[in-house]
């Protein structure tokens, strides 16, 4: 069996980007890094609006603004490779400079018929679709393990994707791999629709009976 390569994410529109900055003077790289850098881009979290997260927002025009070193052009590029631009730049101020760059907005939805559902924000950029569900505890018993859809942003498309997770092609689905902002939905099985399904039917019914014997109990 082939398993695909790995999934790199690449920097998009949007993205807030943490950079830490390190050198063989940490006072000179402390200007730098997002904690202490004027020009920094503040964000509001969503789960947080009132928590102010230090970070480098990329703008719509796709780059990034650092003290001194400017703008940097940075959409299409992987954290590395970010990382190496930065460290370049800005060997010119810096002596030795040790670049790491994050995204501090990778996050992922599980939903549907699982422990715990939930939006999960993955540090490491990097999650397969039998992890994310295991974030969320795993498949309920109602939940179609033959069926889960994926719902991800391509450009300026919505596409959709489904894997059966008992079949062994499904570790080579280019959706295996989870990107940024994917949504995981895990449908209910036939037996959680009928119960659903009944429970709506004996409602009305249990609830006639109910009121019949309260009406009765009243004329005694």
């Amino acid at each position: 069996m082939i398993v695909p390569e790995p999934f790199i994410p690449t920097i998009k529109k949007g993205d807030v980007l943490s950079v830490q900055v390190s050198s063989l003077n940490a006072e000179a790289s402390a200007y730098f890094n997002p904690t202490s850098a004027a020009d920094a881009s503040p964000i509001i979290t969503p789960n947080n609006p009132l928590t102010r997260t230090s970070g480098y927002l990329v703008d719509a025009d796709g780059t990034i603004k650092l003290p001194l070193v400017g703008q940097l052009a940075v959409v299409g590029l992987t954290n590395a490779k970010t990382a190496d631009l930065i460290s370049t730049k800005l060997k010119t101020y810096l002596k030795e400079p040790t670049v790491t760059v994050r995204n501090l907005n990778f996050r992922i939805s599980v939903l549907g018929e699982v422990t715990r559902p939930s939006l999960f924000t993955i540090p490491n950029e990097q999650i397969t679709l039998p992890e994310a569900l295991g974030l969320a505890g795993d498949l309920t018993i109602y939940g179609r393990r033959d069926n889960v859809l994926i719902i991800r942003e391509e450009g300026n498309r919505r596409v959709f994707a489904r894997l059966n997770l008992t079949r062994r092609d499904a570790f080579q689905s280019p959706y295996y791999s989870l990107h940024s902002n994917d949504v995981v939905y895990v449908e209910p099985g036939k037996v959680r629709v009928t119960s659903v399904d009944r429970t709506y039917i004996l409602a009305p019914i249990v609830t006639g009976i109910l009121s019949l014997i309260a009406i009765i109990a009243t004329r005694r």
